[in-house]
């Protein structure tokens, strides 16, 4: 048997100076937050749909000041900016300029600008309060019904079918039109806004609970689920700590993704007459009122761009991440 050759710069002989220069050095472990944040920094997409969501967040609670500065109130009506004879905006796209950034609607001349900065609290808060309903009773129900399986899935899981079947947009007309002015300590648009969270957040959590029970269908055959059982932990132990801290990954991944959606359906009941009521702007009821006026793009393009914008940025940011909280995208 011949002795390795011992050739110097070859990786059969260790150089003094690259053992020297790791001594005394430990290493460092990455969790699985810090790997994420790594990939996600890599996706300069995802990354410019996350500043564009940052970006609608503080434009929606800063948006008294925002209007206040740029705009006008979103309720005044500017009869001075109305050409009386048609009832249309003066001057070319609406009146685009200095004193109207987006120019003004017809008829009223109210600011599009402000309206449109207005309705962005409506729509963010109705979309990141629905969606929160819709995780905590998804992630509680698939939780049980993955790990417990047996009649308690069987069970959870008629409910799920139960509720995707369910006629969702035909529900929420339908109960718009019976709910009353005042009810549950709330009045007028309060009203409406709760009404539309619990419609939006109750009825979509069966989406959610199917990929929560999936996930701990495999995590509870892992080892250290096993672990803790031969421990003698208890059921609720083994599902608070070791459960479901391992689903966290794919329960802001969904989430990111959901909140779009229950924008885009609150829009589209605001568009059909049964969401917010007016004159308080959303974006929804701005479209429903510029289809009257189809000859000017202005009024459709601008609200319809905010619901675009908002989308894609909340499905760039949720898809970037997905692919960094999952190892095999890589």
């Amino acid at each position: 048997m011949t002795a390795p050759l011992d050739v110097p710069g070859s990786a059969a002989e260790a150089q003094p100076e690259s053992v020297l220069a790791g001594a005394g050095k430990d290493i460092q472990g990455r969790s699985l937050t810090r790997i994420a944040w790594m990939r996600l920094r890599r996706d300069k997409v995802a990354l410019g749909g996350g500043v564009v969501v940052v970006l609608l967040i503080l434009v929606a609670i800063f948006s008294g000041p925002i209007i206040s500065v740029f705009g006008h109130d979103p309720l005044e009506f500017h009869q001075e900016a109305i050409d009386q004879s048609t009832l249309l905006p003066q001057g070319s796209f609406g009146n685009m300029g200095s004193e109207y950034l987006l120019g003004v609607e017809p008829v009223n001349g109210r600011d599009i600008f402000s309206r449109i900065v207005a309705g962005a609290w409506i729509s963010l808060l109705i979309g990141f309060l629905a969606t929160l309903v819709s995780v905590v009773i998804g992630t509680v129900l698939g939780v049980v019904a993955g790990y417990f399986g047996g009649w308690v899935d069987q069970v959870i899981g008629r409910i799920m079918d139960v509720f995707l079947a369910f006629p969702l947009l035909v529900f929420a007309i339908a109960l718009a039109g019976v709910v009353p002015d005042k009810g549950f300590g709330l009045e007028g648009n309060g009203l409406r806004i709760a009404m539309l969270i619990f419609i939006i957040g109750f009825f979509s959590w069966p989406s959610i609970g199917r990929i929560v029970r999936g996930q701990t269908l495999s995590l509870r055959e892992r080892e250290f689920v096993d672990a803790a059982r031969s421990l003698g932990a208890r059921h609720g132990y083994i599902l608070f700590r070791e459960v479901l801290p391992n689903l966290l990954a794919p329960i802001l991944v969904y989430a990111t993704l959901l909140i779009p959606t229950n924008i885009l359906f609150e829009a589209s009941l605001s568009f059909l007459g049964v969401g917010i009521n007016p004159p308080t702007p959303t974006w929804g009821g701005m479209l429903s009122e510029a289809v009257r006026f189809y000859t000017l793009p202005h009024f459709v393009l601008f609200p319809g761009l905010a619901i675009f914008i908002t989308v894609l940025a909340f499905n760039l940011f949720g898809d970037g991440l997905r692919d960094a909280f999952d190892p095999r995208a890589h």
